[in-house]
C-alpha cells in the first residue's frame, strides 16, 4: 500500500477531477459514505453524532457525512467553525443541502467563544473531527486552537476525518495544538503522519476508505514510501506442489556462532527451518557444532576451523565456498564474533561468493570502512543491521542514522546495491532503486537479544525457496513481528524471547495465508 504525503494526494484528486472525469462533489460523496461506514461497521454503541466542521473541503466531508448519519437514524449535532467567511465551493453546496434536510447548524466565527460548542458535545457518543484534513501546513492558533483543545478533554471518542486537526500532511513531525483522536479515517491511501511517529500517536486506529479513485493514479503518485499489508503479501505465496520434496525448497547455508554465542547460529538456523526452507546447514566453529546440533536437530552443521582466540581462520573460505556450491542461500553473520581472522573470513567469502549473501551482527561489522566492496557484487546482497551496525558500516553514527530512518536505509542501499532491512521500531526495507516498505508488526517485547538472528535465519529460508531479495526481506520482515505480536499476545511483551517467535511463526503462516 502506498504512503502518500499531501503534495501527491493532491496531485491524485486533481487527475481524478481533471483527467478522469469524477466530479469533485462525487469524490466528497464516496469520502462520506466511507466515514459513515466506518462509523457503522465499528462503532456499534455510537447513536449520537457531534461533527466539527471546518471552513473548506474537510468541513464540507464532515457535512456530507451529516447528511448521511441522519438517513441512517443517528442524531447528529453539527457545528460549523469559520474564518468569518462563507463557505463555497463543494463544502457551500453540503451546507444547503444540510440546511434542506433540515439539519440544525450551529456557526461560530472567529469572535464567537467556542467553549459552549464544546460543551454541547460532552452528551454525545462520538466527536467528529472534520476541522482540518492534509492540507495544513502551520499550527493552529486563536479559536481553532482552543477548540481542539477542548476537544480532547471531552470523556468520549474523537474520529477525525483524513487527519486529525492541527497536523501536516506531509510530515511525521507534530507542528502544534492538534486533536488526538482515538480513530481516523483516510481517503485512497495513507499519508506520512499516519504511519511515523510522532505525529502517529495522535491518529489512532486508521481506516483507508475508498474515494472512487482509480487503483492507476494512486499506484503512479510521486514518492516511493510504501507499506506492508498482509492482504498484498500473501499475494507474493509461492503455492507448495502436492508431490515437492525437500529438495524443491532449497538449501541455506548460514554461517554463525562462536564460543558463548552458539545461540545465534541456533536461533538462525531455526528461523530458516520455520520459514520453509528445504535444508538448512549451519557452517560453524567446530568447538560449538555439538551445542547447535542439540539446539536445532532439524538443521546440519560444517564444521570450521579456530585459531587460538576462537576466531575463523581464512582457511575455511575454500571449504564454505566448495560446499555452497549450488545452494541457494549463503548467511554470514550472526555470532561470529569480532576476532581479526573471522572478519578477514568474511570480507573474502563477500567478495567470492557466487549465490545471493545475507549479512547480519558481526558480519557487517567485518565490512565497516569498506562497504563499496559490496556494489559490485554479481548476486544479490541482503544486509539486515541494526542503526548501530548501519552506522559502523557508513561511517557515521547512530543518531544520524535514526535521525532520518528512510533517508538512512535510502541511502544505504544505493551506495551498497543491496537490499537493506533496517531493524527496529517499524523496520524499513529499502532497495537499490530508492523503493522503502514500511513493516506495521511488531512489539516493544521483541527488543531483546536472539530476535534478529530469528529474522536473519527466516529471509535465509525464503531465499532458499527461490523468493527474489526484496520480496524476501518483505515476507520475511512483516511475519517476523507478526509471529512477536502473536507470541506477546501469550505471553505479555516483558518476558518476551526469541524463541516465543520461533514457536508461533507456524500461527503467523497460518493466519496470513487465510
Amino acid at each position: 500500500m502506498r504512503i502518500l504525503d499531501a503534495d501527491s494526494m493532491r496531485e491524485v484528486d486533481r487527475a481524478a477531477i481533471e483527467e478522469m472525469g469524477i466530479p469533485s462533489l462525487v469524490l466528497m460523496e464516496n469520502a462520506a459514505i466511507g466515514l459513515a461506514d466506518t462509523i457503522a461497521e465499528n462503532l456499534l454503541e455510537v447513536t449520537a453524532v457531534a461533527i466539527f466542521c471546518g471552513p473548506g473541503n474537510n468541513g464540507g466531508d464532515g457535512l456530507a457525512l451529516a447528511r448521511h448519519l441522519r438517513i441512517r437514524g443517528y442524531h447528529v449535532e453539527v457545528s460549523l467553525i469559520t474564518t468569518g467567511k462563507g463557505l463555497s465551493g463543494d463544502a457551500r453546496v453540503q451546507l444547503d443541502i444540510c440546511q434542506n434536510q433540515g439539519i440544525a447548524i450551529r456557526e461560530y466565527g472567529p469572535d464567537d467563544s467556542v467553549r459552549r460548542a464544546v460543551e454541547s458535545a460532552r452528551s454525545m457518543d462520538l466527536v467528529v473531527d472534520a476541522l482540518f484534513g492534509i492540507g495544513l501546513t502551520r499550527p493552529l492558533a486563536g479559536h481553532f486552537a482552543e477548540l481542539v483543545e477542548g476537544l480532547n478533554r471531552l470523556p468520549i471518542p474523537c474520529l477525525a476525518v483524513d487527519l486529525p486537526s492541527g497536523l501536516n500532511g506531509s510530515s511525521a513531525e507534530v507542528i502544534g495544538p492538534h486533536v488526538q483522536a482515538e480513530m481516523t479515517v483516510t481517503f485512497g491511501a495513507p499519508k506520512v503522519p499516519h504511519v511515523f511517529l510522532p505525529a502517529a500517536e495522535a491518529v489512532g486506529g486508521v481506516v483507508v476508505a475508498d474515494l472512487g479513485v482509480p487503483t492507476e493514479l494512486v499506484d503512479g503518485a510521486a514518492g516511493d514510501l510504501h507499506l506492508l499489508t498482509a492482504e498484498e503479501l500473501a499475494g507474493w505465496l509461492k503455492p507448495r506442489r502436492l508431490d515437492s520434496h525437500k529438495g524443491d525448497y532449497g538449501h541455506a547455508v548460514i554461517v554463525a556462532g562462536s564460543v558463548g554465542k552458539a545461540g545465534a547460529a541456533i536461533l538462525a538456523a531455526r528461523g530458516a527451518v520455520r520459514s520453509g526452507a528445504g535444508l538448512v546447514t549451519v557452517a560453524a566453529p567446530a568447538p560449538i557444532v555439538q551445542t547447535i546440533d542439540l539446539g536445532s536437530v532439524e538443521s546440519m552443521t560444517l564444521p570450521l576451523s579456530v585459531g587460538e582466540d576462537g576466531g575463523l581462520l581464512t582457511e575455511n573460505v575454500e571449504a564454505i565456498l566448495e560446499f555452497s556450491a549450488g545452494k541457494q542461500v549463503l548467511t554470514i553473520g550472526p555470532g561470529v564474533g569480532t576476532s581479526p581472522t573471522t572478519f578477514a573470513t568474511v570480507r573474502d567469502l563477500v567478495a567470492t561468493a557466487k549465490c545471493p549473501v545475507v549479512l547480519d551482527a558481526d558480519g557487517l561489522n567485518a565490512l565497516a570502512g569498506s562497504f563499496e566492496s559490496l556494489s559490485g557484487s554479481q548476486a544479490p546482497r541482503i544486509l539486515t543491521p541494526h542503526p548501530g551496525e548501519l552506522a559502523r558500516l557508513l561511517g557515521v553514527t547512530a543518531a544520524e542514522i535514526q535521525e532520518d530512518r528512510i533517508a538512512s536505509v535510502r541511502s544505504a542501499a544505493s551506495k551498497t546495491g543491496s537490499v537493506v532491512v533496517l531493524k527496529g521500531y517499524q523496520s524499513l526495507i529499502g532497495n537499490p532503486e530508492g523503493r522503502v516498505f514500511v513493516n506495521p508488526t511488531g512489539n516493544p517485547g521483541m527488543a531483546t537479544g536472539g530476535t534478529g538472528d530469528v529474522l536473519t535465519g527466516m529471509i535465509s529460508g525464503l531465499l532458499s525457496q527461490g523468493y527474489d531479495a526484496l520480496s524476501a526481506c518483505c515476507l520475511g520482515v512483516y511475519l517476523h513481528g507478526s509471529a512477536g505480536d502473536i507470541a506477546a499476545a501469550e505471553h505479555g511483551q516483558t518476558g518476551l524471547a526469541a524463541r516465543d517467535l520461533l514457536d508461533s511463526l507456524p500461527d503467523a503462516w497460518d493466519r496470513f495465508q487465510e
